[in-house]
């Protein structure tokens, strides 16, 4: 068994964040000692190294909760993780293409600026119009 400071050493979470998880029902409460410290056991330690990897992985909450009721449920099979992970790779790809757009428009405005002393910038004009290059 082991206290939050350990928990949060063996893992990386901010003690905070370890309790906000309990908060939020994505870690179960630990039982406590007579002085109150928070005692974790190995189940609760494999639990938040899945939600560390998976948050590290751009896994939403509720996509972890969603694994988790699979797991928890312990009638998941593959191809539902699999599903869920697929959606995930989904909202990737677009925030990728997305980013990719900014960066195609903020290179287009910037390439237009000679950076100047002159109060006219393009950069800022095209800031006030109603459509990016």
């Amino acid at each position: 068994m082991d206290t939050i400071g350990v928990l949060s050493r063996k893992t990386g979470c901010h003690i905070e964040t370890i309790r906000y998880y309990e908060r939020i029902g994505l870690l179960s409460k630990p039982p406590r000692t007579e002085g109150g410290h928070r005692l974790y056991d190995k189940e609760q330690l494999k639990r938040l190294i899945f939600i560390r990897r998976s948050r590290e992985l751009g896994f939403s909450l509720e996509e972890i909760r969603t694994l988790f009721k699979l797991v928890d449920g312990e009638r998941y099979t593959c191809q539902e993780v699999k599903g869920v992970t697929e959606q995930h790779l989904r909202d990737v790809s677009k925030k990728i293409s997305d980013l990719r757009r900014l960066q195609k428009i903020l290179c287009s405005i910037s390439s237009q600026c000679k950076g100047g002393l002159v109060p006219d910038c393009p950069i800022i004009e095209s800031l006030f119009e109603e459509k990016c290059p």
